[in-house]
């Protein structure tokens, strides 16, 4: 199956998404629990540089796209520490 690359057009969002991919792929890979949520913590915080962003703009639909996205991520992580804890 083919992946389609998000075409948001965002500075911030250019920026950080090869950020958040790098980190994810750290998820991913990573053996355990425990070390999935010290990047899962990671994750969050870059995803907060979205979910934060100055530029917000709720007309926007490239904006609208990247903070579901981000809420997406933020929901993962989330996730992620939660199972660390109930380990």
């Amino acid at each position: 199956m083919e992946e389609k690359e998000a075409k948001i057009s965002c500075s911030i969002f250019q920026k950080q998404e090869p950020v958040i991919k790098h980190i994810t792929e750290k998820i991913n890979s990573a053996a355990g629990v425990k070390d999935k949520a010290e990047f899962a913590d990671e994750l969050q915080r870059e995803v907060e540089v979205l979910l934060n962003c100055a530029d917000f703009d709720e007309k926007t639909l490239d904006c609208k796209n990247c903070h579901f996205i981000a809420n997406l991520r933020k929901k993962t992580a989330d996730i992620i520490i939660k199972a660390k804890k109930l380990a």
